[in-house]
């Protein structure tokens, strides 16, 4: 019968392999404490956690939750890295710690339901981690915001000085299509058909010409 902290270690590591976005696998056999606590910190700042594991418990945790196949690189010293955040970030600082530190040595790992071997783990280093993509994507956006901005100031730019342009040529308070010497109010007088003003009648029969006011008429006869 297993023993009950043996029961709890497992179960304890069958959270974390359940709750990690991706796991790697690494050999640590010669590292110092001192090496081991920097790498820690320095995984730490990729959301991911070091974690020396016995391969017996370590094995039937990875049954438990699923991953019965990463069980051929249960050999010799292992220790887990449980990635909470980018398997990308994390798998660098791995390659980085294992520039430093000659005694550590990727065996693989597992993502996205994939096993991956010690060459596919190691590769992960070499891709861009989600921070360097986002800042390029925001370089891109903002560059391209940039020249949309400049375009949009040039059309408006050439804009006001065709506006400014049609105002020297045009009078104000005149309409755009007055002809020489006319103003709006010669305009409205005009006949619509262009022909010559229809002279002024009385409403009197047999008469015409214009008429004479009867003020008017009373001195012509006085001067008679």
């Amino acid at each position: 019968m297993a023993k009950p902290d043996k029961v709890e270690k497992v179960a304890t590591l069958k959270q974390r392999i359940e709750d990690a976005d991706a796991l790697l696998l690494a050999d640590y056999r010669g590292l110092t404490v001192g090496d081991t606590k920097e790498l820690r910190e320095g995984l730490s700042d990729a959301d991911a956690s070091f974690a020396v594991v016995k391969n017996t418990l370590f094995r039937r945790a990875a049954g438990e939750a699923g991953l019965a196949e990463i069980d051929p690189m249960l050999v010799g010293p292992t220790a887990a890295v449980f990635v909470a955040g980018d398997a990308v970030l994390a798998a660098k600082r791995l390659a980085e710690a294992a520039k430093k530190f000659d005694a550590l040595a990727l065996k693989g790992g597992f993502m996205d339901g994939k096993l991956l071997s010690a060459e596919e783990a190691a590769a992960l280093a070499k891709l861009r981690s989600r921070p360097e993509m986002l800042s390029q994507l925001a370089g891109m956006m903002s560059a391209d915001l940039s020249r949309a901005a400049s375009m949009f100031q040039a059309l408006q730019g050439r804009f006001l000085g065709l506006l400014e342009s049609y105002k020297e040529k045009v009078p104000a308070g005149e309409p755009a299509d007055a002809g020489p010497g006319e103003t709006p109010a010669a305009q409205a007088d005009k006949p619509e058909d262009g022909g010559a003003a229809a002279p002024e009648t009385d409403d009197a029969p047999g008469t015409s010409g214009s008429t004479v006011e009867p003020e008017q008429a009373s001195d012509a006869d006085e001067e008679e």
